[in-house]
């Protein structure tokens, strides 16, 4: 942002240098051609005024001689004519009336018209000035002058000012670099400030740590105001991220022992109830235990999404061997056998306990939808930067369009209504591994039955 608008006010410099140096530059070049213009003439009408004699008498030739001294000091070719247009004396050989430019201007002269100023002379514009005077004796045109003036001097006049005007340009472009520099960083200090306390605010925010305030005092009012409205912006933040770490903190212990209270009370009645009561005594049993799997479940997530916690390296193949042992007495009372392949994981990065709880809720889902007598294998990979680890059952699976609905908060197959669950499990998985930007793929083997994949990143 610094070089575009340092930009922008040099692009302002150029403009205003040019607008004036193109104009100054004109006028210097038309001054200098004024000072020969005049030069000139005053010559050329001196010529002519001495002329008249020599044409009255005619006797040109008498001119040749001081036309000739005339030429050698200055260089400046000088012819006399009649009044028919001939050349009747000049300053030496070479001098040439017969071209398009000087007849007209001989024409001119023949008629009375007095010389008039050229166009504006330009350096490299290395045309001779030709004036031509009327001879008048009693106010009759007897003949005509015509001086050839090389403009090589006052050319090199005008270059020269050029110059200086350029050099003058480049110097004021380069103070207003010098003064633009200061000016630009004091204008983006607070832009500055605000895009680091933008970096810093995340990682100060949800690690519980105080927001730092930009509190810029400097740069234009505008960008200060935008730097308080910033500081305002990120201290509400900070405080509705710490409202939200408090409610997940409070929330097990605020909405575990209700539960706890209601299961014991429901179950103190058993024994106590009789017909139609035990049925609903049973399923209020029943929603009480579902309703702490989701809080549980929510809790969870809760604490998997929180970005407050850093990643750790977990050693994954130690992560899988607990909790295949785990889960190995709920899945053989199934008659399930847990299999293990693949390769070592070695070493990934995941949240705490990350690994565990992700093996947790693919097994859980596993073991809800395998038949008995059948398989439920586990494959740990390592491949190049990642870590692949792969549930997969011999269950009913999902249809091909369920797939990619199935990591959804609270979403179940209509398939599945009738099957224990609160449609959290791969959500939660999900949510761990996308915590390290990992990924999770759900697919239909072969076979049957549901695999699902995840992957984090290797340490």
């Amino acid at each position: 942002m610094r070089s575009r608008l340092l930009g922008i006010v040099l692009t302002l410099v150029v403009l205003v240098l040019v607008g004036m140096g193109v104009p100054l530059g004109r006028g210097v070049a038309a001054t200098e051609q004024q000072e020969m213009f005049l030069d000139r003439l005053t010559d050329t009408a001196r010529f002519a005024s001495v002329a008249q004699r020599p044409l009255t008498d005619d006797q040109p030739v008498l001119m040749e001689r001081e036309l000739a001294r005339y030429q050698d000091l200055y260089g400046i070719k000088v012819a006399l004519l009649d009044r028919s247009g001939l050349v009747v004396a000049a300053s030496g050989p070479g001098v040439d009336v017969t071209s398009a430019t000087v007849s007209d201007l001989v024409r001119g002269a023949l008629a009375g018209r007095q010389p008039a100023a050229p166009g504006l002379l330009m350096p490299w514009d290395s045309t001779e000035l030709v004036l031509a005077e009327p001879v008048l004796v009693d106010g009759e045109v007897r003949g005509a002058v015509v001086t050839f003036s090389p403009t090589t001097k006052t050319r090199f006049e005008v270059l020269v000012w050029w110059l200086v005007l350029l050099a003058a340009s480049l110097l004021v472009l380069a103070l207003a670099v010098l003064a633009a520099l200061p000016l630009v960083r004091w204008t983006l200090r607070p832009v500055r400030r605000l895009d680091d306390a933008t970096g810093a605010l995340l990682a100060a925010v949800v690690s519980g740590r105080p927001v730092q305030p930009v509190g810029s005092s400097s740069g234009p009012p505008e960008l200060r105001q935008l730097s308080r409205s910033f500081d305002q912006m990120a201290a509400n933040v900070g405080d509705v991220l710490a409202a939200q770490r408090a409610f997940v903190a409070d929330a097990s212990h605020q909405l575990r022992n209700p539960l706890t209270a209601l299961k014991l009370r429901l179950s103190n009645l058993e024994g106590h109830v009789s017909g139609d009561a035990v049925v609903h005594q049973v399923a209020a049993l029943d929603e009480a235990d579902r309703l702490n799997r989701i809080l549980e479940e929510l809790l969870s997530m809760a604490r998997a999404g929180s970005p407050s916690v850093d990643p750790v390296a977990v050693d994954v193949d130690r992560a899988v061997a607990g909790r295949l042992s785990a889960w190995q007495p709920a899945a053989a009372s199934r008659s399930v056998q847990l299999v293990l392949d693949g390769e070592p994981g070695g070493q990934a990065l995941a949240p705490p306990r990350g690994v565990e709880a992700v093996l947790d809720a693919l097994l859980d889902n596993a073991l809800k939808f395998a038949p008995d007598e059948t398989l439920v294998r586990v494959d740990v990979r390592r491949h190049s930067s990642f870590v692949h680890l792969s549930v997969r059952d011999e269950g009913p699976g999902l249809a091909p369009e369920e797939l990619e609905r199935a990591t959804d908060r609270f979403w179940r197959s209509p398939a599945h209504q009738n099957i224990q669950g609160s449609g959290l499990g791969l959500a939660l998985v999900r949510q761990i591994v996308e915590r390290v930007d990992g990924s999770v793929r759900l697919s239909l083997p072969e076979g049957g039955g549901l695999c699902v994949a995840v992957t984090f990143p290797a340490v």
